[in-house]
């Protein structure tokens, strides 16, 4: 069965044609790694799988329903999307990491976050520091931690580790990984193709909103 399925997806914005007919299923627990030129529409693909915004044409199925049959804020807590460019909110490091657990009417779980601080190279200071005061790199992986708090059945990742040294670079890679053999499935766009061979199974190709080149890695 797959767990995410693309027929036929077109999608365009202002008369301007982004995605031009896009076939894709995607298996659970497969890592795929998305390639291709600036503008050929990739993380316009990524929105579509996050609900964020809806095909001009075509069907987005999860678990083989269609994403229409779903309540949209349950479908996006089961698909968890992290964007290139973090969007932090509030002004402390812990009213952004301590926010799922509030919009889940849950009690804030600090343990948890600290031991995602951890595996990602910051400690538990960080937790009172105001974002503006943040790096672009801490940025990323503050974003990062709060989508991963709640493990998602789908992880969308969008250069996520674009602002980072080589490092903590691979701090995140290894992370993914691990999630990945945990049971998450990811779908993650980079520039690198040395990252792209990295920890997939799966590799596509996606140049002027269509798949080019589909591949196999493991």
């Amino acid at each position: 069965m797959s767990i995410l399925s693309l027929e036929n997806v077109k999608y365009s914005f202002e008369n301007t044609n982004i995605l031009n007919g896009i076939d894709l299923k995607i298996s659970k627990g497969d890592c795929v790694s998305i390639i291709g030129t600036s503008g050929s529409g990739k993380s316009t693909l990524l929105k579509l799988c996050s609900d964020l915004i809806s095909p001009t044409s075509g069907s987005i199925s999860f678990y083989e329903k269609d994403y229409n049959s779903y309540e949209p804020i349950n479908l996006r807590k089961q698909i968890s999307y992290c964007v290139q460019i973090p969007y932090l909110f509030g002004d402390t490091v812990y009213q952004n990491l301590s926010y799922p657990f509030k919009i889940r009417k849950q009690e804030v779980n600090k343990d948890k976050i600290i031991k995602f601080m951890k595996k990602l190279n910051l400690d538990e200071s960080y937790l009172e520091k105001g974002i503006n005061s943040l790096s672009g790199g801490e940025k990323q992986r503050v974003a990062l931690i709060r989508n991963l708090l709640y493990k998602p059945e789908i992880l969308l990742l969008d250069e996520v580790t674009s602002g980072l040294d080589s490092q903590n670079a691979k701090i995140v890679q290894d992370l993914i990984k691990d999630l990945n053999e945990d049971g998450v499935t990811v779908m993650w766009i980079t520039h690198s193709l040395e990252q792209s061979e990295s920890i997939f199974n799966k590799r596509i190709q996606i140049e002027q909103g269509k798949i080019v080149k589909e591949e196999i890695l493991k």
